[in-house]
């Protein structure tokens, strides 16, 4: 006597038919739904007018295709990018003032 138990096989006709009958009905496996997957939040992106500004709001979709572990890089890129933008508003145009000399008043 043996304390195996013997394995069972599905002959390959019976396989193949099974496979085939669940094609024609549609109720193949389907891939299986991973709550944990990265996921787009299809959150509306409307265009600000600043071409830089748009730029890194289009770059924050780069984080829907990404693990969570990966969305820091992508936010940090993104604020670096906005502050910038910011910085260079507050620039003024032109050449810089001249510096005023010691002991002279405007």
């Amino acid at each position: 006597m043996s304390d195996t138990v013997p394995e069972t096989q599905i002959p390959v006709a019976q396989a193949e038919a099974e496979t085939e009958a669940e094609a024609a009905t549609g109720l193949a496996a389907e891939p299986e739904y991973d709550p944990a997957a990265p996921a787009p939040l299809n959150v509306p992106r409307v265009p600000t007018g600043d071409a830089e500004v748009d730029a890194q709001l289009e770059r924050l979709g780069d984080a829907d295709h990404l693990a969570t572990d990966g969305h820091l890089e992508v936010y940090e890129d993104v604020h670096r990018g906005l502050r910038d933008a910011l910085t260079a508003l507050d620039a003024r145009p032109g050449p810089p003032a001249p510096p005023s000399m010691p002991g002279m008043r405007s």
